[in-house]
């Protein structure tokens, strides 16, 4: 069976289609009808979209450019009284999309550029010798003092405000021993950017996890997760990605598969779904999906003993939209931080609202991500945190841009495991701060 604008595999499901009342309770947390105000870019107008793909029209510039928009930040689900599954909706729509509908040649190559390099560590190193080149160098300054900066592309812009500052990649090792009595064995994912990028952060979860008594395991073979390219509706490209890596963490008699990423995380979590038309696989993906837990997730579940050394700090804590809104995990990152005898955490305004960043949207999304990164700046400086914590790649790099380009580039950024690394550790709060 075909529909006007949809195939027949995975078009969004139509039972979850009419569980939308329009009540409009997700208009106010919806990033793109808070900036354009528009029914089309909400979540229940593109709701409503879908309906009309699978009963009158087909796919059109129009639609795809609303369905484009979405940050996929999930804050609707958060919002939504009937419990509508927007993440499923817009999930098997992009998949439509990208079967579907012909893009633009020059949108096509470069989406097609990201996803041939971000999901790949090894590619990414390459990248990173030519661009801490350009960093050492200060050639970026000298593009834009120039003018010349203005004239490229503004999706070529936006890549290089969000480069972060390049440091020496930590590796981690293979095999972890706990300190003192082993209570859980569990394995971590490294990531792609994660790892190439803030590598730090990694080693800082690894310290923590043994820490609290987990002998942790570190596949080196590991790779991406499919957490990019599941958000961007790249079907096959996501299960294969989502097969190997249950592939290369299942027989490791493992009890939990941390993860530090929201992005991943949330994605990881939903493999039992993802690939449950595949037979091989449909059993196993629901059985790890089961064993994944956030780290700050898990180390409030299994219950923290390491000794936490005081520091003085006040930080604001921004919520991903991956972890807060897709995994519902809110209260343990905080409670993580607030274990640290004098932490103070800050709540930030609109909470709610995404920084922006949403996988690859800050890329191909420039102008939108911008506004509203600079809104998410605005209302964590009124906060007067002396640091942000946060617990996603994405958002770090999202956040830090938009500090930077409004002249605030000197407020420091930690994930939540190098905030508690450094506590466990007794390093100082200076210490953490200069990263």
């Amino acid at each position: 069976m075909s529909f006007p604008a949809f195939d027949a595999h995975h078009p969004p499901d139509k039972d979850l289609i009419d569980d939308c009342v329009h009540c409009g309770f997700c208009l106010p947390t919806c990033p793109t009808y808070v900036l354009f105000g528009e029914e089309m870019d909400s979540p229940r107008g593109r709701i409503y979209l879908m309906n009309k793909g699978l009963t009158e029209e087909p796919m059109n510039d129009q639609t795809v450019r609303h369905y484009d928009l979405c940050l996929g930040c999930m804050a609707c689900v958060t919002a939504c009284p009937s419990g509508v599954q927007y993440d499923k909706l817009i999930e098997a729509t992009r998949g439509q999309v990208e079967r579907r509908y012909e893009r633009a040649p020059e949108d096509k190559a470069f989406r097609e550029m990201i996803f041939q390099l971000f999901p790949y560590k090894k590619r990414l190193r390459l990248a990173a010798g030519p661009l801490r080149l350009y960093q050492r160098f200060g050639i970026g300054d000298k593009l834009r003092k120039s003018g010349v900066m203005s004239r490229i592309p503004a999706r070529m812009r936006a890549m290089e405000a969000l480069m972060p500052e390049l440091q020496k990649e930590q590796k981690v090792p293979e095999l972890t021993e706990p300190v003192g009595e082993r209570r859980r064995r569990v394995g971590v994912l490294t990531g792609c950017v994660q790892q190439v990028f803030f590598s730090q952060v990694n080693s800082a979860t690894v310290r923590v996890l043994a820490a609290e008594g987990c002998e942790v395991v570190a596949p080196k073979d590991q790779g991406c997760c499919g957490a990019l390219s599941t958000h961007a509706g790249r079907e096959e490209e996501s299960l294969n990605f989502a097969r190997k890596t249950i592939d290369t963490f299942e027989g490791l008699n493992l009890d939990n598969v941390v993860v530090n990423a929201a992005g991943c995380g949330s994605t990881m979590k939903e493999y039992g779904h993802l690939l449950r038309d595949d037979p091989e696989y449909a059993a196993r993906a629901k059985a790890f999906s089961e064993k994944v837990r956030d780290v700050s997730e898990f180390i409030q579940e299994i219950g923290a003993v390491a000794e936490r050394s005081p520091f003085a700090v006040t930080a604001a804590y921004h919520d991903a939209c991956h972890l807060a809104h897709a995994q519902g995990i809110r209260k343990q990152p905080r409670q993580t931080l607030k274990q640290i005898p004098g932490m103070s955490v800050k709540e930030i305004r609109e909470a709610e609202i995404c920084c922006g960043s949403a996988g690859i949207y800050n890329m191909v999304e420039p102008e939108p991500a911008a506004e509203l990164g600079e809104r998410k700046a605005n209302n964590i400086l009124k906060t007067g945190a002396e640091m942000i914590v946060t617990s996603n790649p994405g958002c770090m790099l999202q956040i830090q841009a938009s500090l930077k380009k409004m002249g605030h580039d000197g407020l420091p950024m930690a994930h939540p495991m190098e905030v508690l690394d450094a506590s466990i550790r007794g390093e100082s709060v200076e210490t953490l701060l200069r990263r």
